[in-house]
């Protein structure tokens, strides 16, 4: 990943409306929602709410797909993990330890959610 399109995507979830989008998409993953779900959910007003997604997209952090009269949109878990993977590449500098903290606070929160659902 190029770092303009790391920008891109930091620059879409730097507004508060965006990054609650984004963050209701994630968990609503794999599922998506429709836009007019994601606009009543959050309490946006839905053209307002076109522009935030529409953004989003631009940024590759949500896809949409037409599903008969509504436009569902998901969250691009694979773009954004190329951000975050962009942004920690060089965490540890041939120390593990140095990245561990932030491995297992990943490893704990899916943990105790599979834990939870299962």
């Amino acid at each position: 990943m190029e770092s303009e399109h790391v920008i891109l995507a930091l620059a879409a979830l730097a507004q508060p409306t965006r990054l609650e989008t984004f963050r209701l998409l994630v968990r609503h993953e794999p599922e998506g929602l429709p836009a007019g779900e994601i606009a009543r959910g959050l309490a946006v007003p839905h053209n307002t709410m076109s522009s935030h997604l529409n953004v989003l997209a631009r940024a590759g952090l949500v896809r949409s797909e037409r599903r008969s009269r509504s436009i569902l949109y998901r969250a691009d878990l694979g773009r954004f993990r190329e951000a975050v993977t962009f942004l920690l590449r060089d965490c540890c500098g041939g120390h593990p330890e140095v990245c561990a903290p932030l491995v297992d606070a990943l490893s704990s929160c899916c943990t105790s959610k599979e834990t939870a659902h299962g």
